[in-house]
């Protein structure tokens, strides 16, 4: 209600400033980027309250009528025009190298602020303004690629979006079946992981008595989720995402369960990128967990491994001899996995390099190759197991060969995991996984890796 008071008095505040302005809604027809520019010098110079947040909403309305040469156009402007004020900059700079104290170096920095910084919290008056900003950085990542010149302008947005979207503002809500069904209808659209297929396909995850939904929101955008993760409760540390997912299946009465799986997390604004929340929310919904039942002695998730078979066909590096290439021929056969001698053998070979790729392999810059392992590892999982066949979706032999791994988060080990990981690199990983790296009991492995 809080949210609904705020957000029709902004409107109603910028409805008076339009007819101070004088200014109508903007039409539908095709805007001008120079003319949106103009709009928003007129918006930094600006001091009314009323005026500023009708000129804010034109601005963002005016935005929507772009087209894709338009807002490249106009996102460029605004990196090259929108930096800090140059004289003041150095004025500022001269003072420090004349008197360097604790005032100058206050100015050197509020003197530096690019000006498009002042005109995004602008835009962020209006109503709806948050939102419209989160839509408008994902317009400007489709924009960047091939325009280096916008990453100045990014930066700053995520600078600010940053700050707007810490962990304070966020509220964690559980998602089941009597949440609002526009709400639901976004988790379904938005999952990432594991295609919800339909109303039935949602409510087999969210409504049994062993299954749970979470996600963080944001009281500027409060009906759309930011991340949300789907939870299985389950008796033992599960392999296979198939038992989980099934039609047919027996819930797990709770005072049996033991686990918390966490087996699929799906961000869902493009425009908040870069912008982290996975870590909290697990940690946040470890505790609610916690709180509920008791008894669960592990959390763990059952991730997927969406770049390994990108790896294993395109790196240098990969430890493989030529028997070993002709092999993963077969992985091309349709029916591979139902085929037990095949695949017998490829799991000699997979699972080896399975534990070289995360324990092993980086980028040229040094980092994990796969992005959701560096998800885990920083948030202090531990590489707990490595599962063969644990995905059987076209989408999974695919990525995976349909390997899936499972991270533990141990809560006693969590702040050491993070500090091995963060500070040495070092991936943390169980017995189990270091001995596939070894290849103890696999043929001729140690002569792979060389």
């Amino acid at each position: 209600m809080a949210n609904a008071f705020f957000s029709d008095l902004l409107s109603t505040i910028s409805e008076r400033g339009r007819t101070l302005l004088g200014r109508s809604s903007p039409n539908n027809d095709k805007q001008d980027a120079s003319e949106l520019v103009e709009l928003c010098e007129a918006l930094l110079s600006g001091r009314g309250e009323a005026s500023g947040t009708a000129m804010a909403r034109e601005v963002l309305d005016r935005y929507h009528h772009l087209d894709a040469a338009g807002r490249l156009a106009f996102f460029q402007s605004l990196a090259g025009n929108f930096g800090p004020d140059r004289a003041r900059l150095a004025e500022a700079i001269e003072s420090w190298r004349k008197q360097p104290d604790g005032g100058d170096a206050s100015e050197l920095h509020f003197a530096s602020e690019p000006r498009r910084q002042e005109l995004i919290r602008r835009l962020n008056r209006a109503p709806g303004g948050t939102g419209e900003l989160v839509s408008m950085r994902s317009d400007l990542l489709s924009l960047m690629k091939g325009n280096k010149d916008l990453a100045a302008l990014d930066r700053d947005v995520v600078h600010l979006l940053s700050s707007w979207f810490n962990r304070g503002f966020l509220v964690l809500r559980r998602i089941d079946w009597s949440s609002p069904a526009n709400i639901l209808e976004k988790i379904i659209r938005y999952e990432a992981v594991h295609e919800i297929r339909d109303w039935n396909d949602l409510r087999r995850r969210i409504d049994p008595v062993d299954r749970r939904c979470y996600a963080f929101f944001h009281p500027a955008l409060a009906d759309e989720p930011l991340i949300f993760v789907e939870v299985a409760l389950t008796e033992a540390i599960p392999g296979a995402i198939a038992p989980l997912l099934a039609e047919e299946r027996e819930p797990v009465p709770v005072e049996r369960a033991r686990t918390a799986v966490f087996y699929s997390i799906s961000n869902t604004q493009r425009g908040l990128g870069g912008i982290s929340f996975g870590s909290f929310l697990i940690k946040q919904v470890v505790e609610e967990l916690r709180r509920e039942l008791p008894k669960l002695d592990n959390f763990v998730t059952l991730s997927p491994v969406p770049g390994f078979m990108q790896w294993v066909k395109q790196a240098d590096d990969v430890p493989l001899s030529e028997d070993d290439r002709q092999l993963l021929e077969g992985l091309g056969k349709p029916d591979w996995p139902d085929n037990a001698e095949l695949a017998a053998q490829l799991r000699t070979v997979l699972e080896p390099l399975a534990a070289y790729y995360f324990l092993k392999a980086r980028t040229p810059k040094g980092r994990l190759i796969d992005s959701v392992a560096r998800f885990h590892l920083g948030n202090g999982a531990r590489l707990e197991r490595i599962n063969w066949l644990g995905d059987l979706s076209p989408k999974g032999l695919r990525e995976s060969a349909g390997v899936m791994v499972n991270y533990l988060y141990r809560l006693d080990d969590i702040e050491k995991n993070h500090e091995a990981y963060a500070n040495n690199g070092e991936v943390i990983a169980s017995s189990a996984v270091k001995k596939l790296l070894k290849g103890e009991g696999r043929r001729l492995l140690d002569m792979r890796l060389g």
